[in-house]
């Protein structure tokens, strides 16, 4: 680590700390300073390795896009102010904002921030698809861009992004945190220490990071963003994280004033803040707000489909009605009441989430809870009763593990002998995307608002991951790509649909429910928005003192 940022931090610490403790002795107002606690802890603040919740909270604090997705999950402009697409549809052209500033940093002459410009989104872009810095996130343009020169800045304000094939869905991709814009000075000054220092062009700024302990974000005196009539964003002065890792511990300082919000609810305290329709208990209300939207999230079973893999070759499961007779077996409404409180929407339609625009009607036929049709179908596939089935093992994490007890039992009622095992997150996802599980439990949320990034789960072209359960059709491959290709936009989404409801015939997952965030909210704040990707939108958010 380069000394003068050695130096930086522990001055920058402790000043972070004091600058938001409140009104000082000179009369300075009391500032507004919003709390929050991430227990799963943050790895880094460099956007090229924005791959879970946590990190991408905070990034969207310090830094932003070319494309950002709003309230509607429309995709609108944010560095860019505005962009063409040429006839072939291949090329984009985006007009880049000349407002906007990097934050001030000690690797800038003078530590102050300089203008940022195209040939910073053309940098940032191409470090994701770098090898050498080996970020997750390089799915989202391989195989997708001009493999020669996929990213050009033209001048200081004309950015040029070329793909190899049409892909409608790239300008969500654009607003992804993975494709947040960086100096390319900061980056290479400071190499692996960059995520421990960043420097963006965000509503706030990197102050101050004790490991374990505190986070620290100020406002961005120079953010180039205004409300509609004229006002500077943001209205916080200041952000702050802690990393409580204990659920109780958190809940009690979110009871005692000392977080400003809280997401999602423990299961050791679900019951005694919300009743079974998912609201607010009579004692809570006033002490707490409740916000509840849907969260573009499948909670699903999945069942591998390669029929190469050994582990399939005796598996009941290779069986198309077995799994159909497994989809019928489950309540999932009567899973929704009593194990999530009504905090989610049962998923009787297609592996696509409701809350995606367009998909709000006229929706896959899925499967809804008739456990006389799931012992036809056993009948049918020879297994009269579940005679003859060996025990199927679910696997599992540990905070689902109720869940899967629960699936255990609406299977074995209909004569589907199963097992339940949990693993640890990591050791599970390197079994899944390994094919060494036939039975297992996942979820699949939307890194952009469009049905594309669901349906490729299931294309036979990709592998493990997106495509977990390795399933193959060549009809729906064909329509995949007919879908990448289509202008019309009813049109496309009538070809998602029609790809959806081929998985739902198939039955290569479970969609169990359409998930839904939830946020327990100080009264003492207001603007905060939710929003269908889950993001943290604390720009105009507010805070009384």
């Amino acid at each position: 680590m380069p000394s003068f940022i050695r130096q930086t931090v522990m001055v920058v610490f402790v000043m972070g700390c004091f600058a938001i403790s409140g009104c000082n002795s000179h009369g300075r107002r009391d500032q507004q300073v919003f709390y929050y606690n991430q227990p799963e802890g943050i790895g880094t603040l460099d956007p090229a390795f924005a791959k879970n919740q946590p990190i991408m909270w905070a990034t969207h604090q310090l830094y932003n896009s070319l494309m950002e997705v709003d309230q509607d999950l429309k995709i609108v402009p944010a560095l860019a102010k505005s962009w063409t697409l040429s006839s072939d549809r291949l090329t984009y052209t985006f007009i880049i904002r000349n407002d906007v500033y990097f934050h001030d940093h000690p690797v800038f002459p003078d530590g102050k921030g300089r203008k940022m410009i195209a040939a910073d989104v053309a940098y940032s872009l191409g470090r994701i698809l770098n090898p050498q810095t080996a970020s997750p996130g390089a799915w989202i343009f391989n195989g997708r861009v001009d493999s020669l020169q996929p990213f050009t800045a033209i001048n200081d304000t004309i950015f040029q992004l070329k793909l190899k094939s049409p892909f409608p869905p790239i300008l969500g991709i654009l607003s992804m945190q993975y494709c947040s814009v960086i100096p390319h000075e900061v980056v290479e000054a400071l190499g692996k220490d960059y995520g421990r220092h960043p420097c963006g062009t965000g509503p706030f700024m990197f102050k101050a990071w004790e490991e374990g302990q505190a986070l620290i974000f100020l406002r961005n005196e120079k953010y180039f963003e205004r409300d509609s009539a004229g006002n500077s964003l943001p209205y916080l002065d200041a952000v702050k994280i802690s990393f409580l890792d204990n659920k109780a511990g958190e809940f009690l300082e979110f009871q005692q004033g000392r977080l400003d919000f809280m997401n999602d609810i423990d299961a050791n305290f679900k019951d005694e803040i919300l009743s079974r329709n998912g609201e607010l208990k009579e004692e809570w209300k006033g002490k707490i707000i409740l916000q509840k939207h849907p969260y573009l999230n499948t909670e699903y079973l999945g069942i591998l489909q390669d029929s190469s893999n050994p582990l399939l070759k005796n598996s009941p499961l290779r069986l198309k009605k077995v799994r159909q007779a497994m989809s019928y077996a489950i309540d999932k409404r009567k899973m929704m009441l009593y194990l999530r409180n009504s905090i989610g929407i049962p998923a009787e339609n297609g592996f696509v989430p409701y809350g995606l625009p367009g998909f709000n009607d006229n929706r896959p036929t899925g499967y809804v809870y008739d456990p006389a049709k799931a012992r036809q179908l056993l009948v049918e596939a020879g297994f009269p009763g579940g005679k003859g089935l060996e025990p199927i093992k679910l696997l599992t994490i540990p905070i689902y593990a109720e869940m899967g007890a629960f699936v255990a039992r609406q299977l074995e009622e209909v004569g589907i002998p199963v097992q339940v095992e949990a693993f640890q997150r990591g050791t599970l996802l390197e079994k899944i995307a390994r094919q060494q599980v036939v039975f297992f439990r996942g979820s699949w949320i939307a890194d952009y608002p469009d049905a594309e990034n669901y349906l490729s789960v299931f294309y036979g072209k990709n592998p493990s991951p997106p495509n977990y359960t390795r399933f193959t059709m060549p009809l729906f491959d064909e329509l995949f790509q007919k879908a990448l290709t289509e202008t019309n936009d009813s049109i496309r989404l009538s070809i998602y649909r029609q790809m959806d409801q081929l998985v739902i015939n198939e039955a290569p997952v479970i969609p169990l429910w359409y998930d839904m965030a939830i946020h327990l909210v100080n009264p003492r704040v207001s603007g905060f928005y939710p929003n269908a990707l889950n993001l943290l939108e604390l720009r105009r958010t507010r805070k009384k003192l």
